[in-house]
């Protein structure tokens, strides 16, 4: 092996995400959920020809939920996710927002009835996705994300 060249093995079950807008990778890392224990690698500023520069993040025996492929689209809306079962890929999908959210961002009016009572989740409906400004529904609040 060439001693400029990393070599990452090949995933056996769990999801790829890439085209991670570069320098966010930690903050979709962030956003997931149930990576405890699981081996996980974040690769940052690695070459690309259509990004120039991108991150990857790679979770072994993790499938990302439909709630979550939105965690990763209100942080990098051109980001793949990528599913793999047994070293092959099942599932190449491109992340995005859906029409609405439901518990998975904080409104920024901190009198909101989403901040102020526990039981009440937030919820926004997507006014652009790229980039993503959302609406708050309960107190109509915009917001950039």
């Amino acid at each position: 092996m060439n001693e400029k060249t990393l070599r990452v093995e090949k995933i056996k079950n769990g999801t790829v995400i890439d085209h991670i807008v570069a320098g966010r990778g930690a903050e979709v890392l962030r956003a997931l959920k149930g990576i405890e224990g699981r081996t996980v690698i974040l690769a940052v500023n690695v070459s690309s020809t259509r990004m120039g520069k991108k991150d990857v993040l790679r979770i072994e025996d993790k499938y990302l939920a439909p709630p979550e492929y939105s965690h990763v689209a209100l942080v990098s809306p051109d980001a793949t996710i990528v599913t793999i079962r047994d070293f092959e890929v099942m599932k190449k999908e491109k992340a995005d927002l859906p029409k609405s959210l439901k518990g998975i961002a904080k409104c920024n009016n901190p009198a909101c009835v989403s901040n102020r009572e526990p039981d009440v989740a937030s919820e926004f409906s997507v006014i652009e996705k790229r980039p993503a400004r959302l609406k708050c529904l309960y107190c109509e609040q915009e917001m950039r994300v």
